[in-house]
């Protein structure tokens, strides 16, 4: 298929079947699930897949399932001919991006993957039913591109994380390949809800990064010292203008997502999520103790 010094337009398909006709000869696949949108950090998770596969197949699907009644499905931005931009600059091969219609012709699914106990913790608890209308996508995704491996940011680690347990224990056939965090010259990670930001609101939204960096600085004194120093930081950010309201601040077990003691040894995630006027934000780094 496509070669990574090809920069021609991907093609679009719409349909399990054209995405089948696309597929018969693709060689290594992988796959890049996203909700459009995309940014640099999504490009970044492509080229990762042009690397390691024959044929890049990018999914831009606004999945319904993983949204909550009061949050922002219908305002998501959506922007497929630049998104298509974007993918062609990467080099990749198909972009799949069905209609709601299409993944779901029944309406919402009666079957669906739960994601269990650790998807009830940190996102799980702010936005109930989040991670199994994730794994519910994915799981189709996987099933219809059929790919040898997908691309994951890090950012959602929580995500990436769950998604690596359902493909353990439900036996996908695909490796999944965890991508690092991009972030904005200011530190800010990338993701699609930052368009949301006004420029004071974006500046606010700087004390997540912030709040990470005196986590990892306040490391060789232990668990404790880490989570004491991030808090710090999301504590004055929320008596700011425009204020920061954080939703969470975790230090926990990166293969469970549970909160390590304060005597922790080894790895560990400190993940957070905040809320800058109407956008909510997430951010994490690992630190090892």
């Amino acid at each position: 298929m496509t070669s990574s010094t090809d920069r021609s337009a991907p093609l679009v398909v719409r349909t399990p079947h054209e995405l089948r006709r696309a597929l018969a000869d693709a060689g290594r696949t992988a796959l890049v699930p996203t909700m459009g949108a995309l940014h640099g950090g999504h490009q970044s998770l492509m080229r990762i897949a042009r690397e390691r596969a024959d044929t890049v197949v990018v999914s831009i699907f606004v999945n319904p399932l993983q949204f909550g009644p009061n949050e922002d499905f219908d305002r998501y931005p959506r922007d497929l001919e630049g998104d298509t931009a974007r993918c062609a600059q990467e080099g990749v091969d198909v972009v799949f991006a069905p209609e709601t219609e299409t993944m779901y012709p029944a309406g919402r699914p009666m079957v669906t993957i739960e994601a269990g106990e650790m998807g009830e913790r940190l996102e799980g608890t702010s936005r109930p039913g989040h991670f199994t209308g994730v794994l519910t996508v994915v799981g189709k995704l996987f099933h219809l591109v059929r790919p040898d491996l997908a691309v994951f940011g890090e950012k959602d680690a929580q995500q990436i994380a769950l998604i690596r347990r359902m493909v353990a224990d439900l036996d996908f056939p695909v490796e999944i390949v965890g991508a690092p965090i991009l972030r904005d010259p200011d530190g800010l990670a990338s993701s699609s809800r930052n368009v949301y930001l006004s420029a004071a609101e974006r500046t606010a939204a700087l004390a997540l990064s912030r709040s990470l960096e005196a986590a990892r600085s306040a490391a060789g004194r232990g668990a404790a010292a880490a989570r004491t120093a991030a808090a710090a930081v999301l504590e004055e950010a929320a008596g700011g203008e425009p204020p920061v309201e954080p939703d969470y601040l975790a230090l926990i077990d990166p293969s469970t997502f549970a909160e390590v003691a304060d005597d922790h040894r080894g790895d560990a995630v400190l993940a957070l999520a905040a809320r800058v006027g109407t956008t909510r934000l997430i951010d994490n780094t690992s630190i090892r103790f």
